[in-house]
């Protein structure tokens, strides 16, 4: 048996800055397979400042329709949640979620 320890501090969210433990990152569903990181972040700038939007990819790099943005603050967070759920994007209605 072979047990690692992970000593890298690696967010929840698996990408470098996410602040997940303060709930500052919000999880967007139902996405257009179009939808880009920038279109994601653009939308999403309607509740905060965002520090960073990322489309989820399958492994053939194709978008799975969902994304993980992350706020300066745990207040844009939430007024994301609260204000854009049920947006549209690209024709879509989304759901905005605190990210797990």
């Amino acid at each position: 048996i072979f047990v690692r320890e992970d000593r890298e501090s690696r967010p929840a969210t698996g990408f470098p800055g996410a602040a997940s433990a303060n709930n500052c990152a919000v999880y967007v569903g139902n996405l257009h397979f179009d939808v880009s990181w920038q279109d994601l972040k653009d939308h999403m700038r309607a509740a905060g400042n965002v520090d960073q939007a990322d489309i989820l990819t399958g492994s053939d790099g194709r978008s799975k329709g969902c994304g993980v943005v992350v706020y300066q603050n745990p207040g844009a967070a939430q007024r994301a949640i609260a204000q854009l759920q049920n947006s549209t994007i690209h024709g879509r209605p989304i759901f905005v979620r605190e990210d797990r």
